[in-house]
């Protein structure tokens, strides 16, 4: 491959990545124009929760409309449960004399704590307000050389599906002055002495561990709604749902005719919003939310409502037959189908996409060509330097031959010119000698 080809070979390549990199941004690009307002000016203030669905819904004028939100978690449903699947444990992970995790114990607020190791019994423990005060910390007397190890206390809520984790590495020393506790960047190491006492903590404070809260007050669900050109924190408020019951209803007396949500909407887990009698007036921006405080859930559902012309009324009288006229005799014939064209308009978001195709094609051919003329114009510059270069030792030369052909014709001119003359001369004196005879 020459330098030329090679060197359009690497333009090409370049052009390409950057035709690529162009068209990927132009993709995203698109995605966000099409994606990102589908949030549609709602706020992403972390308080209103993960928008888990955004859809567009068009319904024509006088029909219903129902917005569905319903969620299959178990969490959004009306559980009267009091243990909430809660659970700690404290497992220790061993080096020697090979790696091996051992369940030191375990404890829920329905149970009393269950130690596994017989050796164990009434030597390690946690406190049975655990639950209660949110202390899970791990007691354990008398500290031997097999309690060192890596200790890991386990909070699970399985209701909440929710699981956290805290490690302590436990060292054993049989000198007083080596015990201390720091922290090595990853987790916590205790350096204790040989039969001495030690506490790792895990204290986890969070109303979701502890007792005494009623779930039914920590479950709201509730619907916004923003007309159009008016901003997020200016919506209005449509209903409040909670857990316990209560419900509470906003707005003119007309919405809440209009507009309701199932009374058993925490039983089933459905929430969906039902709209009679559209109007132009209800488009706009319809959204869900559903709080869990007792879990620190928080999701909401958007949905953009357009209302559109209402759909032709059926005829309601049949017309007509005067006695004189008589209806057209029925034949039992087939009509041939009738092929209708639908030509569907395109969506703004085909136009960008072949607009970024064809930008990236068309900067594609202008580096192409771009790079063949830098490419063309460098050869050509390297060709007139070598031109000037060869001309320059030619030129040094040219007198030298110029000289020689002087040099070499200047004896043939003398020797030309001697002959003229010496036949001149030899004429003169045969002239003499003739006229002197002739004078004689």
């Amino acid at each position: 491959m020459t330098y030329c080809a090679r060197r359009l070979w690497k333009v090409f390549t370049v052009a390409v990545s950057v035709a690529t990199k162009m068209r990927f941004d132009m993709i995203l690009q698109f995605l966000a124009v099409l994606f990102l307002p589908g949030v549609w000016g709602q706020s992403s203030s972390s308080r209103l929760g993960v928008v888990v669905e955004a859809k567009n819904i068009t319904l024509p004028a006088g029909s219903k409309a129902v917005l569905p939100c319903h969620s299959p978690r178990m969490v959004w449903t009306r559980d009267r449960l009091k243990d909430r699947q809660r659970v700690v444990h404290w497992d220790l992970v061993r080096s020697s004399p090979e790696y091996s995790v051992d369940r030191v114990l375990d404890m829920s607020p329905g149970a009393r704590q269950r130690v596994y190791n017989d050796f164990n019994r009434g030597r390690i423990s946690i406190p049975d307000s655990a639950f209660s005060d949110g202390n899970f910390s791990l007691i354990i007397n008398n500290v031997v050389q097999t309690d060192k190890g890596v200790y890991t206390c386990n909070l699970h809520h399985h209701y909440c599906q929710l699981h956290q984790s805290v490690q302590i590495q436990l060292n054993v020393t049989k000198s007083s002055r080596k015990e201390r506790r720091y922290w090595d960047g990853d987790k916590t190491i205790f350096v204790v002495l040989l039969g001495s006492s030690v506490v790792l903590p895990c204290v986890n404070r969070r109303p979701l561990w502890r007792e005494g809260l009623l779930e039914d007050q920590q479950q709201v669900a509730h619907w916004d709604f923003q007309p159009p050109g008016v901003r997020p924190d200016r919506a209005d408020r449509l209903v409040d749902l909670y857990a316990s019951g209560e419900r509470r209803d906003y707005g003119p007396l007309f919405a809440q005719s209009k507009m309701s949500v199932a009374e058993d909407a925490f039983t089933l887990g459905d929430f969906s919003l039902s709209i009679s009698d559209l109007k132009p007036d209800d488009k706009g921006l319809y959204s869900c939310h559903l709080h869990h405080h007792y879990c620190g859930l928080h999701e909401r559902r958007i949905f953009r409502l357009t209302v559109g012309p209402p759909l032709p009324s059926a005829p309601s009288t049949v017309p007509r037959i005067f006695q004189n006229e008589e209806p057209d005799p029925r034949t039992d014939r087939v009509e041939s189908p009738h092929v209708v064209n639908v030509i569907l308009p395109e969506h703004r978001g085909y136009f960008v996409q072949h607009l970024g195709y064809f930008l990236a094609t068309f900067l594609l051919l202008a580096f192409i060509v771009v790079a063949v003329i830098v490419m063309t114009r460098r050869r050509k510059k390297r060709g007139l330097e070598y031109e000037l270069r060869r001309s320059d030792r030619g030129g040094e030369m040219s007198p030298d031959c110029t000289e020689l052909n002087i040099y070499n014709q200047e004896p043939l001119n003398s020797d030309y010119k001697n002959n003229l003359l010496k036949e001149r001369d030899m004429t003169k004196d045969c002239n003499k000698d003739l006229n002197g005879k002739l004078w004689q």
